[in-house]
This record gives C-alpha cells, sequence and structure tokens, in this order.
C-alpha cells in the first residue's frame, strides 16, 4: 500500500501504471496531485478502509456525572457541506488530537475505519497530511496568536486591464487594501455592496492568485444570493450559513472559517475572507450570547461584540 510521499516522488509514468493496476477510469486526463488522490482512495477502498479528508472540527463536551470533567474529541467536517454536521464525518480521538498536535481549522488528509462493530462513525486511523504538509513537518509551527502584528507593507492591485468597469481602479486610487489590512464596506441596503465584493474577489483572484488564498463567508444570505456567488467568483473556499439556520450555526461557520484561515497564516501563507455581513455575524452573536445586563444602543449587548470584534 502506497503512501502520499511516496507516489509524489514518482514520475507521472510510474503513477499511470499504478492507476492502471488500479482500474481508475480516465487517469490519463488527470493532474498528478488529483491522480495521486484517486489512487490513495482506490487502494483504500480494497483494503477495506477509506480514504478521507477534512476540516477539524474540536468539540468539548462535561462527561456525565463527572461536573468540571470535559471530553474532548473532535470531527473532520466537509467544505461542500460548509462545515455542517453529517452521517459521514469522520471522528478524531483526543489521543490524535494531542499525538500529532492538531488544532481546529487543520485541513487533514487520511485513511478512517470503525474501530467496532456498530460504530456510528468511522474513526481517523492514519494521517497524510495535514494542510497540505507532511504531519512532521508542522512539530515546529508557532502559535497565531504568538505572531508579531505589523502595518501592511504590500497593496492588492486590483484593478483590471482592458476592463469597462472602472470601479475597481477607483477602489485602488481612494481607498487601497493592503495584506494584512482589515475594511469596512458601509452600505445601505440595495446600494451594491455584494457585487462591488464579487469585483474585489475576482480582481483578487486574478492578479494575485498565486500568493493568496481566498475564502469567502455568507452569513445569513438567502440561499439564491449563495448561488449567485459561487457561480461568479471561482474562490478557493466559498461558505455559507444560510437565513434558513440557527444563529449558532452562524456563528459556528464563522469560527471555524476563522480558525482555518489561522492555520494557513502559521504556515506563512497569504489569506483573504471576504465577510458578507459583519452586521448579520453581530446579530447572531447577540442571539447566542448570554446577556450581561448591559445593553448597547440597537438593543445589542455589550458582550455580544466581543466575537465579531475578534473577527
Amino acid at each position: 500500500m502506497f503512501e502520499a510521499k511516496e507516489l509524489e516522488k514518482k514520475k507521472l509514468s510510474e503513477l499511470y501504471e499504478i492507476a492502471k493496476e488500479l482500474a481508475i477510469e480516465n487517469y490519463e486526463e488527470m493532474r498528478k496531485k488529483e491522480l495521486i488522490e484517486k489512487i490513495l482512495e482506490h487502494q483504500a477502498a480494497l483494503n477495506g478502509i477509506k480514504y478521507c479528508e477534512g476540516v477539524l472540527e474540536i468539540i468539548e463536551q462535561e462527561k456525565e456525572g463527572e461536573k468540571g470533567r470535559k471530553s474532548i474529541f473532535g470531527f473532520l467536517r466537509r467544505k461542500e457541506k460548509n462545515y455542517a454536521p453529517s452521517d459521514d464525518d469522520i471522528y478524531v480521538s483526543y489521543a490524535t488530537i494531542k499525538s500529532y498536535g492538531l488544532r481546529e481549522g487543520d485541513h487533514i488528509v487520511g485513511y478512517a475505519k470503525k474501530l467496532k462493530e456498530g460504530d456510528k462513525s468511522m474513526a481517523l486511523t492514519q494521517i497524510e497530511r495535514i494542510n497540505g504538509r507532511l504531519p512532521d513537518e508542522l512539530k515546529s509551527r508557532p502559535q497565531f496568536e504568538e505572531l508579531v502584528p505589523f502595518y501592511p507593507t504590500r497593496k492588492f492591485k486590483l484593478e483590471l486591464p482592458n476592463e469597462n468597469d472602472i470601479s475597481m481602479r477607483i477602489v485602488d486610487l481612494f481607498v487601497p487594501i493592503g495584506m494584512g489590512q482589515r475594511g469596512l464596506i458601509v452600505s445601505p441596503p440595495r446600494a451594491g455592496k455584494t457585487v462591488l465584493l464579487q469585483k474585489i474577489a475576482n480582481s483578487i483572484l486574478k492578479n494575485h492568485r498565486d500568493e493568496v488564498k481566498l475564502i469567502v463567508l455568507l452569513i445569513d444570505e438567502r440561499p439564491e444570493e449563495v448561488t449567485d456567488f459561487k457561480r461568479n467568483v471561482d474562490a478557493d473556499e466559498i461558505i455559507s450559513s444560510t437565513f434558513d439556520m440557527p444563529a449558532e450555526r452562524h456563528t459556528k461557520v464563522a469560527e471555524i472559517v476563522l480558525e482555518r484561515a489561522k492555520r494557513l497564516v502559521e504556515l506563512g501563507e497569504n489569506v483573504v475572507i471576504l465577510l458578507d455581513s459583519l452586521t448579520r455575524l453581530a446579530r447572531a452573536y447577540n442571539v447566542v450570547t448570554p446577556h450581561s445586563g448591559r445593553t448597547l444602543s440597537g438593543g445589542i449587548d455589550s458582550t455580544a461584540l466581543v466575537k465579531p470584534k475578534k473577527f
């Protein structure tokens, strides 16, 4: 059984031979990375285990009958399902989390199987990649909170050549956006805020695709607006929690996306998060946060703004 690092060292012609033996269809049309994933998936199926990937969500639950003691475990959530819990999520034990030094938001690729008859979920038994790196390479990674914040030194170029629309040139001239900068669009309803966000996203993708990971987070939006974003923006990830979801779901999705971005930054990557909208996220936190008794204007609890500010 081949491991990912073995396959990566092989030439494409050698991978074709392996794919042929495993009866993988259309293997000659695949790129090397896609072909390696298919080989891992097929050989796992032949050995009665499942090739899996997902973003880690760590859960803490108080143990029944043991007040003050918590059990810690995790699940691999799928971005295709907007990191929502599902029946085919892979269970990750505390022992695995501790031994590999896993953190919430880590993207994990590995193998899983059912440890006991009657288990509802498959359990992660072997890890091949963490955030695209070998597990040994991440032993000395820094903590996000220990990184040094500083003012932006590089600017995003948003203007696109041969475009009749000059809105991105105006942004470049009057409100330039730097790498590492926080920005806020203040806009009345129906003024074109979402369209402007889409244009910013597409400009970043066209001018800075190789140096930036773009994540779009849509909170409390209509499903048709989510579809419109997916059709018009080819971002690395478009994660959504639509208006029919509870406030708890909005806040959890936002927290996983933020942790995902932190894990990438810890590895030296540049990440852009476009959030639509911060107002709705703040409202969601206002619903789920225990009330402190201090209410600000607009009926917002004073403690409800702590996490949106952190975002």
